[in-house]
């Protein structure tokens, strides 16, 4: 059983700066760590080659010290890791991140699964996994709180939804993105740092992957940032005079001028 683990690297802090001119994150100063719903993709990445065998191949997209996620990931259980690193892919909208993913498995060739996790914390929008499902022409499921079976060619899971699971069984390969509930994370062992530092984790570009420019990063991007901001947040207390009746209807007058009510 190969399994692929797509992760990636985000900001470690809640509260981020936006460069004005350029809309993107201010990345100075700032600790990157593993998109946290990652790490439950990669530990179920690891238990499934403890279950059946095979091995675990962790991939991202990223600047260079993205390498750093890799290295964690093969001290975690990974045994093979490789960055795909290119300035051609700054920029890259959920589309073109899923496409160069799409590019890089291919030439992986073999998988059996494909695991990502529900979101990732910067971006939260949830559409590198589907988008990469698509793309590759192979099974979705999204949600997966628990892999029950896997056969030769198919495998059996449960998914989350709003009020109870569901039981699915769907044909391999699969993408699937996992949710937290799946399982707990594992800390690194001696010996997994110890391969982790030594790793060789080769680094692909545009050309290894004989992508057109124009299709990844910002140019083979189907949406583009025009503008970040904070909303601005304006306070307004107001103390109603009166009697208890004439206070009522000035506050039933303020709801209606907001067009609260």
């Amino acid at each position: 059983m190969n399994v692929v683990v797509c992760l990636k690297q985000v900001p470690g802090i809640t509260e981020v700066k936006i460069d004005p001119e350029t809309n993107t994150l201010i990345r100075e100063g700032i600790k990157n760590i593993v998109n946290p719903f990652d790490t439950y993709a990669l530990e179920e990445g690891v238990r499934i080659k403890e279950r059946y065998g095979g091995k675990v191949t962790t991939v991202t997209m990223g600047p260079p010290q993205a390498e750093e996620v890799l290295r964690e990931a093969i001290s975690l259980g990974a045994d093979e890791a490789i960055l795909f690193s290119d300035s051609a892919f700054a920029g890259a909208d959920t589309l073109a991140t899923a496409y160069t993913l799409a590019t890089a498995i291919n030439k992986i060739q073999e998988y059996d699964l494909i695991i990502c996790g529900r979101q990732t914390v910067d971006g939260d929008t949830g559409q590198v996994g589907p988008e990469l499902a698509e793309m590759l022409g192979i099974p979705f499921v999204a949600y997966v709180s628990k892999v029950e079976e896997i056969e030769s060619d198919h495998m059996r899971i449960q998914r989350m939804v709003e009020d109870g699971h569901e039981a699915i069984e769907t044909l391999l390969p699969a993408v699937i993105t996992v949710v937290k509930e799946i399982n707990v994370p594992r800390l690194p062992s001696l010996r997994g740092l110890a391969k982790a530092k030594s790793a060789a984790i080769p680094t692909w570009t545009a050309i290894e992957l004989g992508v057109d420019e124009n299709t990844v990063g910002l140019p083979g991007s189907a949406t583009k940032v025009i503008k970040v901001f904070f909303p601005q947040r304006v306070h307004r207390g107001e103390i109603l005079q009166g009697e208890l009746g004439s206070q009522v209807e000035s506050l039933l007058d303020n709801l209606r001028e907001i067009k609260v009510i």
